[in-house]
């Protein structure tokens, strides 16, 4: 299945990176009742709601377009932040509507704002990685997708990732086994082409997407070495809190 690019899409500067789709549609349930009434994204980090730091530092690597994939509360995120002259990023938003879609259901929504390549960004994570060097990592494997990972040990989160030092040889958050030493990054960059066939208003994880390409042999990985940071946990919050405020 082929979809049509936006013409808005189809030239940008050489020096921009690709899009990215930032995933902030959760509940975000445990981190409640913070989050009861006031989105993820808008949580205060260091005087300034968590999205402002993720889009300054996706600035910064030399993005220029973001598109939010929304849902619980995600008018409060385009009111706050509009067309995203504030932080001098362009803003446009794709709404999961009557239901909740899931991470790939979400994606595949949101196919329309996108070209045909694109970074996902999970709207939890704060990632002080190369983006250059992902995308071109990206589009040197000529792959479908390219996955993240993270050598963690089971440290900052449960391990998910089975790595040799080149590639993928497992992935899968359900069942974990003792040789998955590394972890899915929270960044990945793919083809349109990887969610064409979800069904739109259909609720997919972007797991099973992952999974598939995987065995399709599809997947692409790069090995990132600086930690992560997150806000979607109690925990990972104080430590995002602190970092922020000390740069």
């Amino acid at each position: 299945m082929n979809l049509k690019v936006p013409e808005s899409f189809a030239t940008t500067d050489s020096s921009d990176l690709l899009p990215v789709l930032i995933l902030a549609g959760g509940l975000a349930t445990r981190l409640w009742p913070l989050t009861e009434r006031i989105p993820k994204a808008l949580i205060e980090v260091a005087g300034r709601p968590f999205l402002w730091h993720q889009l300054q530092l996706l600035k910064k690597n030399g993005v220029r377009r973001v598109v939010l994939a929304l849902g619980y509360l995600g008018e409060d995120i385009r009111k706050r932040f509009g067309d995203g002259s504030e932080v001098g990023v362009s803003l446009e938003y794709s709404f999961d509507g009557p239901k909740p879609l899931g991470t790939a259901g979400a994606i595949r929504k949101a196919l329309p704002f996108l070209p045909e390549q694109f970074f996902v960004l999970y709207g939890d994570s704060y990632l002080m990685c190369d983006y250059r060097s992902i995308e071109s990592a990206f589009r040197a494997s000529r792959l479908t997708g390219l996955m993240t990972i993270y050598q963690n040990e089971g440290l900052l989160d449960k391990s998910n990732v089975e790595y040799d030092g080149t590639r993928i040889l497992q992935y899968d958050k359900g069942n974990r086994t003792p040789a998955m030493r590394y972890i899915d990054y929270g960044l990945g960059v793919f083809n349109r082409d990887a969610f064409a066939s979800i069904p739109v208003g259909e609720s997919r994880d972007l797991a099973e997407v992952y999974q598939a390409l995987l065995s399709a042999r599809k997947l692409a990985s790069y090995e990132v070495h600086e930690r992560f940071y997150e806000i979607g946990s109690p925990e990972g919050l104080r430590e995002t809190i602190d970092l922020l405020s000390r740069t």
